[in-house]
């Protein structure tokens, strides 16, 4: 097991993994109404077997080398977690999603784990192209993006049923060569 830090005290990016469904459940119990704003997954892990489940399909996913999953443990406790939801070397595109409780938001936790997660994509698997798409009411998760130096390509509008209401989405990336340079100079 790795832990890698995020450069603020007592926080940890860490592979999220099914033997910790419980602890996974709690935290999306912590963060149901928050998370759930915008992100399905508050609606989709609702008690232990759809936390062992949804893991798991992580953990296939990330044997066949087509995703990957880790949290964020603030001060110990799992407080959020970012994902490669999909990722296909092949075509070299993969794209970045993230969540986090209430506790642990404002802190810069997503935009550092995202990045380490970028890295990994662009430098080891030969990701060129990464992709972020994000709920147009969701300023935080813009605000990420564009953080981490993704340019907004487009609006697709009622694109995302979400808790019965049709949201518009936007898509940012960025380029393995744009990550590098921004890396080189930042």
């Amino acid at each position: 097991m790795y832990a890698k830090s995020l450069g603020v005290n007592g926080a940890e990016l860490r592979p999220l993994e099914p033997w910790r469904a419980e602890e996974f459940l709690a935290h999306i119990d912590r963060g149901r109404e928050f998370i759930g704003r915008f992100v399905g997954l508050a609606d989709v892990v609702t008690d232990l077997p759809s936390s062992r489940a949804f893991l798991q399909r992580y953990a296939d996913a990330t044997a066949a080398d087509t995703a990957r999953i880790h949290g964020i443990w603030l001060d110990g406790t799992l407080s959020g977690g970012v994902m490669l939801r999909t990722m296909n070397v092949e075509q070299g595109e993969a794209e970045v999603g993230c969540w986090l409780e209430p506790a642990a938001a404002g802190k810069g936790l997503v935009t550092r784990a995202a990045g380490i997660l970028i890295d990994w994509a662009v430098d080891e698997r030969g990701i060129h192209r990464v992709e972020w798409v994000v709920a147009s009411g969701n300023a935080a998760s813009i605000a990420v993006a564009r953080r981490l130096g993704m340019t907004k390509e487009g609006v697709l509008r009622e694109s995302y049923k979400h808790r019965g209401e049709r949201l518009d989405v936007e898509i940012w990336s960025v380029l393995a060569p744009e990550w590098r340079k921004a890396r080189e100079n930042g």
